[in-house]
């Protein structure tokens, strides 16, 4: 989830629940004025009608509603000491709407020339549920408006002023250290996204310092690494062309040429590892897997035929995607090799081509060991081994967004890219 859309969603919810509270109390504080003031005007009108009554005796026989909204009767002495006013509900056949409709009331008792009387005044009111409806929607469509009014604008502000970090990110996304292009920065006038700019801009400098750096003196050590061996091993070859060695000095200058020779394999490998680590290879392109795969066969039968091992192809499936031709090559090449080298003479290597992996398949004895298999120099105690080979295959794999695993089923090496 987004920042944006993730401050905004707990900003939601909090305003959601805090308005929802405040339209509660208001609610209730809406209904509690409204009955406050009608009582306070019952209060009043109850007082006008006993100062009418002490001013017109006629007034103390009105004992019904029909032609006012009093009406006052005789009470006990007892019951008139003992009484306090008292508002209540109560619902009133009302002829022009023919039905009962609620009013509210307030009942007294006064004294007047030594009697007492209890006096019962009246006042019509909006139905309880019609109020509680019109109070509901009212409130429903200005929180709904006021929640919308808010997220929204909140919404629009919040992207305006995250602008400046967004466009940084897509930035960043394109931003590849092999090109060296600089990074052109949003101006902004918050402090924190400057400050961002800053440290993003300091950062990637000394990466693409640290990286020429990097890649220049692996060119030069390789190459000042590959000019002496190579003076060196034209030197030894031609004193072995000298017949008056002894049998021991040839074979000693011969195990000195397999050491050099070792050494500038192992050279080419850890430039070619760092290269593909560097991401220093051409621009993707189509890539056909099954014509590749039997090209690289081809190139290995005479391998094979030396070591007495057959190769057999299974296509159930013509696998195409794009990325480095040279690298896939270089990875197919790595592990058919690896396949045949470590397979007994007059067995079988396998690869089979998948709609989703392409399978290297050779009999072997026992499984390697799955967490050391990929590391560098895993091998090279062998003299013809540098070690390298399924470390430069996983850097490959990882460079062209491929999972390369091992797994060994039923006596078998298996080796999969799964893409």
């Amino acid at each position: 989830m987004k920042l944006l859309n993730y401050t905004t969603t707990y900003f939601a919810v909090i305003l959601f629940f805090l308005l929802a509270l405040w339209a509660l109390i208001f609610y209730f504080e809406i209904l509690d004025e409204i009955y406050d003031s009608m009582d306070d005007g019952l209060d009043n009108q109850k007082m006008l009608v006993i100062r009418k009554a002490r001013q017109d005796p006629s007034v103390l026989e009105k004992s019904a509603f029909e032609d006012g909204n009093y009406i006052i009767s005789p009470t006990t002495p007892q019951i008139g000491r003992d009484f306090t006013d008292a508002y209540r509900d109560s619902l009133m056949y009302m002829e022009n709407e023919d039905e009962y409709e609620p009013i509210r009331l307030i009942e007294s008792v006064f004294q007047q020339d030594g009697s007492f009387y209890k006096i019962k005044v009246i006042t019509s009111m909006v139905e309880e549920d019609d109020l509680r409806k019109e109070l509901f929607f009212s409130l429903l469509w200005l929180y709904i408006g006021l929640i919308l009014t808010i997220v929204l604008l909140n919404s629009y502000f919040q992207k305006k002023t995250w602008q400046p970090f967004y466009k940084l990110l897509r930035r960043l996304e394109n931003f590849s250290i092999e090109r060296d292009r600089a990074i052109k920065y949003e101006e902004t006038k918050i402090d924190e996204f400057r400050l961002l700019n800053e440290r993003v801009d300091s950062l990637l400098k000394k990466s693409v310092e640290s990286y020429n750096s990097q890649k220049e003196f692996i060119e030069n050590a390789s190459h000042e690494l590959q000019t002496p061996l190579a003076i060196s091993i034209n030197k030894l070859e031609l004193m072995a062309e000298n017949a008056e060695l002894s049998q021991e000095q040839m074979k000693e200058l011969g195990t000195v040429l397999q050491s050099l020779e070792r050494l500038t394999r192992l050279n080419r490998s850890l430039l070619l590892l760092s290269r593909i680590e560097n991401r220093q290879f051409a621009e993707e392109e189509k890539i056909n897997w099954n014509s590749l795969v039997k090209q690289i066969i081809a190139e290995f039968q005479d391998f094979a035929a030396h070591r007495e091992v057959k190769i057999v192809l299974t296509e159930e499936h013509n696998m195409e995607n794009h990325g480095s031709k040279d690298l896939a090559g270089m990875l197919i090449s790595n592990l058919l090799k690896n396949a045949i080298f470590h397979t007994p003479s007059g067995t079988v290597v396998k690869l089979i081509i998948s709609s989703k992996s392409i399978k290297f398949e050779n009999p072997g004895k026992a499984a390697l060991e799955k967490n050391k298999i990929f590391s560098r120099f895993k091998g090279a105690e062998k003299a013809d081994s540098t070690g390298l080979g399924l470390a430069i295959s996983k850097a490959i794999a990882i460079k062209m967004d491929l999972d390369l695993t091992y797994t060994f089923h039923d006596q078998t090496h298996i080796f999969t890219i799964d893409f």
